[in-house]
């Protein structure tokens, strides 16, 4: 069973056998244990598992954040291994949004600046005007002068993922991003991402410990002991789509 995908485009993100490991004492943590997979453009696929699973570092694989003990990570048909410091941080500038569990506002600085921040890392700044336009896209345009501290914890969250799209990125990568959210605003932010995804044609990897925010991606994964399986709940509704 494979994921969905465009016809005829190359998958955004793959993965050929790879692991994660470290050591902890005396004792070897397999944090990614030989995981493969593909995701197309425009896919939404959900990641979960417990606490410790793997979810984190695989996410930070895919970002480049950390480098594979084993295996190759290709992403925009680049093999990461093969770029090096400054070539992956623009990969990452130009291309690709992340969205954390933390919002990690600036607080000296208003919302709309906080937006602005990623041009500082990029060749194209990001204009004021589209600036605001993401933080009117996320229901916060009459706060858009407001320092971090006179927001509250969603409308923080919120901030953070219009600074993540700030580069206008192909690729999403959001780690427990409603992780620290009531439940409504939750919901909230799972229905941003939908749009953005929808409308946009965004392609979203997401994380998160909650089984039941799978249901916002067209994929399931279910991370465990550093393997990936895809779930039986997909699997089952992929095979009555195919009748």
């Amino acid at each position: 069973m494979t994921a969905p995908e465009i016809q005829g485009k190359a998958p955004i993100i793959q993965l050929e056998g790879v692991s994660k490991h470290y050591l902890q004492g005396t004792q070897t943590v397999r944090a990614v244990d030989a995981v493969s997979m593909q995701i197309f453009p425009g896919n939404f696929v959900s990641i979960t598992g417990r606490s410790g699973s793997g979810k984190t570092t695989l996410l930070s694989l895919v970002g480049g954040l950390t480098s594979p003990t084993a295996g190759q990570v290709n992403v925009f048909e680049h093999p990461l291994q093969s770029l090096d410091d400054s070539a992956i941080s623009a990969l990452r500038a130009e291309r690709i949004g992340f969205v954390f569990q933390f919002a990690s506002l600036i607080p000296t600085l208003t919302a709309l600046d906080n937006v602005r921040l990623p041009g500082l890392f990029a060749e194209q700044p990001v204009e004021q005007s589209y600036a605001a336009e993401l933080l009117d896209w996320v229901g916060l345009s009459e706060k858009i002068n407001n320092y971090p501290a006179e927001l509250s914890g969603g409308q923080q969250a919120r901030v953070s993922l219009a600074r993540a799209l700030a580069n206008r990125p192909e690729l999403l990568l959001a780690d427990e991003p409603t992780g620290n959210l009531d439940v409504d605003t939750e919901w909230e932010m799972l229905s941003l991402l939908r749009d953005l995804n929808l409308n946009q044609n965004t392609t979203i990897l997401l994380v998160t410990h909650n089984p039941e925010l799978a249901q916002y991606g067209d994929r399931h994964l279910v991370m465990q002991s550093g393997g990936l399986t895809e779930s039986y709940q997909w699997l089952q509704a992929q095979v009555a789509a195919d009748g």
